[in-house]
């Protein structure tokens, strides 16, 4: 067996020792409650999403028929490793709530003190008590309509504009043609 040398010309060396570095990591439960608006059939995590998040060690609580309008099936999201709950309740009971739409007032209601928001906030149309009830929750909100890339553009603002656009050119071709 050979013998390692830790004497250097100056005297004893210290010998490195490979340890494994613990990693801070908080598993997160996400909530996903279905959009009321108007006409919004969006949904913030399709069931790929869903199913990276869950390999990663997070749990992700989805309202009943959320992805509906976007086309995704309860069962898209079951076999991605969500759960899939009947009550808006049970969804605001998650650490962190992401939507599409800004939380309506009774949506508010149901948010808890501490929770992380990730959805479009829309400052411009909310009034000052929406904000003091998001204050008075604790509620760290990020709006995503302001996400700025490294270039200091609007991705997911630019994203939604393109779609919109190009909905639009199919909507009135729609209504152009001759056969509708």
């Amino acid at each position: 067996m050979k013998k390692e040398n830790v004497y250097g010309s100056l005297g004893i060396l210290p010998k490195e020792e490979m340890i494994e570095a613990k990693q801070n990591f908080q598993k997160l439960t996400i909530g996903l409650p279905k959009e009321t608006s108007f006409q919004e059939n969006r949904i913030s995590l399709s069931p790929d999403s869903v199913s990276l998040l869950t390999h990663n060690g997070h749990k992700i609580i989805i309202e009943n028929n959320a992805g509906e309008g976007a086309n995704f099936s309860d069962k898209e999201y079951s076999d991605a490793g969500a759960e899939i709950v009947f009550s808006k309740e049970e969804v605001y009971e998650s650490d962190v709530i992401v939507k599409i739409e800004p939380p309506t007032k009774q949506e508010l209601k149901l948010l808890k003190k501490g929770q992380q928001l990730i959805s479009a906030i829309q400052l411009q149309t909310r009034d000052k008590d929406y904000f003091n009830e998001l204050i008075k929750k604790d509620i760290t909100s990020v709006a995503i309509e302001h996400i700025m890339d490294k270039e200091g553009k609007l991705p997911i603002l630019r994203s939604m504009g393109e779609i919109a656009g190009n909905t639009s050119i199919l909507i009135a071709s729609e209504y152009l043609s001759n056969v509708n």
